[in-house]
């Protein structure tokens, strides 16, 4: 039988060696991992998950990805924030929250990991939702971030809400659409918000049913086309959720991306 892509979702993986709160809602915390085996401290990678900004999907399910980061000798963060249907989630809570927690997560790891993080600003390795995240922050606030790695993100909004993609996602998080609360949009779509200054790496997979890889193909040619620094990586044959499996076909391609960024720091 055929694997569903999905049981990565539900997959069992390792505890988290410590958590750390960046506010006072519960959801405001992140999981930390040590990096494997001995060595200098590291910049922190910062993992944003995905599922639409919604209540149902939250961090555990990038367990698996964490943990083989980890293995890889990354220190990471699987941070999690407030989501729609959720207090304080959608606009603006989902969005400041991953701001905040971005901006205070290298400080907080260096002192549950002591030895292990440096200071420096983090990679963000984002999915899906959590890909347009992590592009909203390093636009937003670019001195936090020094890379991004953007996994099937839904880098536009607008074009997603057009699309309807997983029935009125982008008007759940913002409150309508561009028509309603078009001041919204130019804050939080990365599509308004170019040029991207920090590197960003996306990652699409060209079967991908839940986000269109058509998308990220006409925001980077659209975003380097302003003067940003960015680049696409299309694997042919991959589905939404490869890209998170450390088992699938695609993760050695992730964790090439992730090398190549993580070394220019």
């Amino acid at each position: 039988m055929p694997v569903d892509p999905r049981a990565v979702l539900t997959r069992p993986a390792p505890e988290a060696d410590r958590s750390v709160a960046y506010g006072d809602d519960p959801n405001q915390v992140a999981d930390l991992r040590l990096p494997a085996g001995t060595g200098p401290a590291r910049p922190l990678v910062v993992v944003l998950h995905g599922g639409f900004w919604r209540a149902e999907y939250d961090r555990r399910h990038t367990g698996p990805l964490a943990a083989a980061l980890a293995a890889g000798g990354y220190p990471v963060a699987q941070l999690e924030y407030r989501r729609t249907g959720q207090p304080g989630g959608g606009w603006p809570g989902t969005l400041t929250d991953v701001l905040t927690g971005v901006a205070e997560l290298p400080a907080l790891a260096a002192e549950a990991l002591p030895g292990r993080v440096t200071l420096a600003a983090p990679i963000l390795v984002g999915h899906s939702a959590g890909g347009h995240l992590a592009l909203f922050v390093a636009a937003t606030a670019p001195s936090t971030v020094s890379g991004v790695l953007a996994l099937a993100p839904v880098a536009d909004l607008g074009e997603a809400y057009r699309r309807d993609l997983d029935s009125g996602a982008v008007a759940a998080l913002l409150g309508g659409g561009p028509a309603e609360v078009p001041d919204r949009f130019a804050v939080a779509d990365p599509r308004m918000l170019v040029p991207i200054r920090t590197r960003t790496v996306v990652v699409h997979g060209s079967d991908d049913q839940q986000v269109p890889a058509e998308m990220s193909r006409d925001f980077v040619v659209e975003t380097r086309a302003a003067g940003s620094d960015i680049s696409l990586v299309e694997l042919p044959g991959c589905e939404h959720f490869g890209l998170i499996d450390p088992e699938s076909a695609a993760w050695p391609q992730v964790l090439a991306v992730l090398r190549s960024l993580h070394n220019d720091h």
